[in-house]
């Protein structure tokens, strides 16, 4: 897939001229007022799932609305199973049709924001953006505008028609990198698909506080920690969460990996490297604190306090386009803070070695008039 240049300004490319969504989003935000939409959508039941209930069937094959949202459509007769309305108890036994025809009310509170973005890629379809460090993806309690959502709404306001505003994953707020969005209902369902399927090919690179040895994986399950709202921890009761890791360079008592993603929880590398004893260095949540290297010059150790945000970057992001079927694949350069961060340690090391090598030369070159045996 060809790449497109970054850029740093309001971009409309590839937007569909005319359509209904983009009629639909801008008569919602022009009168705030609530929209129905026409939800139609039909998927067999794989045999794989014969003996689950067709509720949970349900939550498989329509990822984008909520549970509850399903076993409303259940209720009423919106969603039938062959053609009849079944309850949601009942039993699938592989190979019915599950068909979706509902209308569903849409109300976009989020406001649209002349906010720049940095667009890796857009078409018809899907929307690959190089998030900066610092921006929230999604509006909530304490950021109730300059998000990703705030954003896209203004570059793409068809997107105020879809659930979540197009969004299938999330960042965190002081993570860099990349993430894609979708601009239609079916390109949305087919990315959250692949999600749910282990597909969607997603590379980090992050610098650790440890000396990492060799890679490996990391199989731990993560849930919301008990005392602290904010945080996740790793818990034997909690969702199945993998995570692989190799060596990309070592800088003394600081490792920098390159992690690859299987599945996707919240801050689910910063917790399986914490879990393993390397925090993320500037984490300020699952990090222990700033600890100065071994002769480490006072430049350097202030170098290190001052990132100001977890050492964490989405490099690449790959997945299956849900329109013409070919393998995507992006990637988004190091940002400057992180690129400097890692110049920083390779100087480091640097130093380091030609502090030994001088050591080692002062115990070579015999001190003057004293004869080596």
């Amino acid at each position: 897939m060809p790449h497109t240049e970054t850029k740093q300004e309001p971009s409309h490319e590839g937007q569909p001229e005319n359509s209904s969504e983009t009629v639909l989003a801008e008569h919602a935000s022009a009168l705030n007022t609530p929209t129905l939409r026409l939800i139609e959508e039909e998927h067999t039941v794989p045999e794989h799932l014969a003996g689950a209930r067709v509720d949970q069937v349900a939550a498989l094959v329509f990822p984008t609305f909520s549970r509850e949202k399903l076993k409303q459509w259940l209720g009423n007769g919106s969603l039938t199973l062959n053609g009849a309305s079944p309850k949601a108890s009942s039993r699938v036994v592989g190979g019915e049709t599950l068909q979706l025809r509902a209308h569903e009310t849409v109300v976009c509170h989020d406001r649209a924001q002349a906010i720049d973005l940095s667009i890796v890629h857009v078409d018809e379809d899907v929307i690959v953006i190089n998030k900066p460090a610092g921006m929230v993806v999604h509006p909530g309690t304490g950021n109730p505008d300059g998000t990703l959502v705030n954003a896209l709404l203004f570059h793409f306001p068809e997107l105020e028609a879809l659930p979540r505003a197009g969004l299938v994953h999330r960042i965190d707020k002081d993570t860099s990198g990349l993430l894609v969005v979708a601009r239609n209902l079916e390109s949305q369902l087919s990315l959250t698909q692949q999600l749910q399927e282990k597909s969607v090919y997603r590379i980090y690179d992050a610098v650790v506080q440890g000396e990492v040895i060799a890679g490996g994986t990391v199989d731990a399950p993560i849930m919301r920690h008990p005392h602290q709202r904010t945080a996740m921890c790793v818990r034997n009761d909690g969702r199945p969460s993998v995570t692989h890791y190799h060596v990309a360079e070592r800088f003394g008592p600081f490792t920098l990996l390159t992690l690859q993603l299987e599945t996707g929880r919240t801050h689910q590398i910063r917790v399986h490297m914490t879990h393993k004893g390397w925090p993320l260095l500037g984490d300020p949540v699952y990090g222990r604190g700033f600890r100065r290297p071994k002769g480490a010059t006072a430049e350097f150790s202030d170098r290190l306090k001052s990132f100001g945000r977890q050492a964490l970057h989405a490099r690449e992001l790959g997945f299956v386009h849900p329109s013409t079927g070919e393998e995507c694949l992006f990637e988004a350069p190091w940002p400057e803070d992180f690129a400097c961060l890692v110049d920083s340690l390779r100087q480091y090391v640097a130093n380091q070695q030609e502090a030994h090598e001088a050591l080692m030369n002062r115990f070579r070159t015999p001190a003057a008039g004293v004869e080596r045996p």
